[in-house]
């Protein structure tokens, strides 16, 4: 497909029909047009194919991610939706034998409630989740939009496709994945490695002689690359993974080619596999585009960053990206906030971003264990423009502006709760000092180790933009992100523990 990038200043300001342009139905389009449809800004979901993907793809949802799920609203169908991974089984000749622990787990805390272990949703039914949020909010999803054309001025951008009159938006975010023709047509470089030189295959089927409360795992042999198929919840179907070591291998994703597979890495037979509902052949990858950013358009998810997949990481730092981005373009849309905020985005998650590929190509390569690190709790971003640290002599364990804002219970109040919905959140733990009046949540509770004492301002992706030991200087910060004065009431009356 031939796309372009040209410049026109012809087009007046305030002609847009959309305020943002997504382009991509995937999980980071659908997220951040969830995100954008809570906070009232007009956003224009476009996707070439003509349904939502099929597959089961990115399976592995980490626990950050189902704290941005949580405050989505999607959280409970989420759950409902998926189950724990199940636990390995290693065969050789057709004798299982033993376990094998996919995952460390890691201790569930109030602090972090949803540790543990990934939860495992197949692609396609995050997206459905996604996208009858986005119904439920009022948004929609215009399938069949082939991207042709790209440019853009100082005052928006213009898109072409193959069908229907051009859209003018006023920005634009590719989440078209690691193909993206957004991407290309920004002529934004993309820079990484071949993880592994060897093609593998992932596919959906249905298969007997398995069992499904293990996920089974034949290890190389013979020269064959390694399988693993997984059941996946609530559903019929079986994940099927494998690799082959052969760089010039091709293959064969019919339902013979997928048969013939199993057949040869395993004890099972050919007809054991009844039917092949989705398959696709990659290459593993780890690359990173060389910026995150131009003019008015924004790359995100696989167009940004693509991971190997045996790290569990595309999905949810894909997510989490729209997660960043949502909030700075709501509150520069609304002349909240000036238009300097979204330079932030870049500042935060390219470095993110580099950090999850490095960490899967690792796991990929058996150098590191999934657990903590995988979890993504851990991430944030400390030393960000938007990271105010007031307080002297902080230990480095302790929280600190830049930090992901943890969840527990205190006077009646818990934490996740307040934060839940698009607002920014003014929290004064174990001190009555003066709070200013803003356009925040206000929030009062005793003194909670996970915090120390102190006046934090919470951002709507929940991480600490501003901490203090009182409240000198908040003001200011504030107006520089969008939180003007207010009188705490815009998102809920103070609560005080």
């Amino acid at each position: 497909m031939a796309t372009r990038t040209t410049t026109h200043t012809h087009e007046p300001k305030g002609t847009a029909d959309t305020d943002v342009l997504i382009v991509g139905a995937g999980p980071t389009g659908l997220a951040l047009a969830v995100d954008l449809a809570r906070r009232g800004v007009r956003a224009l979901v476009v996707e070439r194919a003509g349904e939502l993907f099929p597959g089961s793809r990115g399976k592995g949802i980490q626990p950050r991610t189902m704290e941005v799920f949580d405050d989505l609203g999607v959280l409970d169908a989420i759950r409902a939706g998926g189950g724990a991974y199940p636990v390995g089984m290693i065969w050789q000749d057709g004798t299982r034998q033993g376990e094998h622990r996919m995952f460390d787990a890691t201790e569930v805390t109030e602090a972090e409630p949803y540790a543990g272990v990934p939860w495992m949703v197949p692609q396609w039914r995050t997206q459905k989740i996604l996208f009858a949020r986005l119904e439920e909010l009022g948004g929609s999803v215009a399938f069949g939009r082939e991207l042709t054309g790209l440019s853009q001025d100082a005052d928006g951008v213009t898109a072409a496709f193959t069908s229907g009159a051009p859209v003018r938006a006023r920005y634009a975010v590719a989440a078209d994945g690691g193909r993206s023709a957004v991407r290309r047509a920004l002529g934004i470089g993309m820079t990484g490695e071949t993880v592994d030189p060897g093609p593998a295959i992932v596919a959906d089927l249905r298969i007997s002689g398995l069992d499904r409360d293990n996920w089974h795992v034949f290890p190389p042999a013979g020269g064959e690359g390694f399988l693993a198929i997984c059941p996946l919840p609530h559903t019929e179907d079986f994940q099927l993974a494998g690799g082959f070591e052969d760089p010039a291998a091709e293959p064969d994703l019919s339902l013979d080619g997928i048969r013939k597979l199993v057949a040869t890495r395993t004890h099972l037979a050919a007809d054991d596999v009844t039917e092949v509902r989705w398959a696709s052949d990659f290459r593993p990858r780890a690359a990173m585009a060389d910026r995150f950013r131009q003019g008015r358009v924004f790359l995100a998810g696989d167009a940004a960053h693509v991971h190997s997949p045996a790290g569990g990481q595309g999905l949810n730092t894909s997510v989490q990206d729209a997660y960043n981005l949502g909030w700075k373009l709501a509150a520069v849309l609304r002349d909240e906030a000036p238009e300097s905020l979204l330079d932030s985005y870049e500042e935060e998650r390219l470095p993110v971003a580099a950090h999850m590929l490095g960490l899967s190509t690792r796991v990929h390569r058996g150098e590191v264990r999934r657990g903590t690190a995988t979890q993504q709790l851990g991430l944030g971003y400390r030393g960000s423009l938007l990271a105010r640290e007031t307080r002297k002599d902080l230990p480095e364990d302790a929280l600190h502006a830049g930090d992901r804002a943890p969840d527990g219970t205190r006077g009646g109040v818990r934490l996740f709760d307040a934060f839940r919905g698009p607002h920014w959140t003014l929290l004064a733990v174990g001190t009555d000092t003066g709070l200013p009046e803003l356009a925040a949540r206000t929030v009062r509770i005793p003194a909670y180790e996970a915090y120390g004492t102190g006046v934090f301002l919470v951002r709507p992706d929940g991480y600490v933009g501003w901490a203090g030991e009182t409240a000198e200087g908040l003001r200011e910060y504030a107006a520089g992100v969008g939180v003007g004065p207010g009188s705490g009431g815009r998102a809920g009356s103070e609560a005080v523990g």
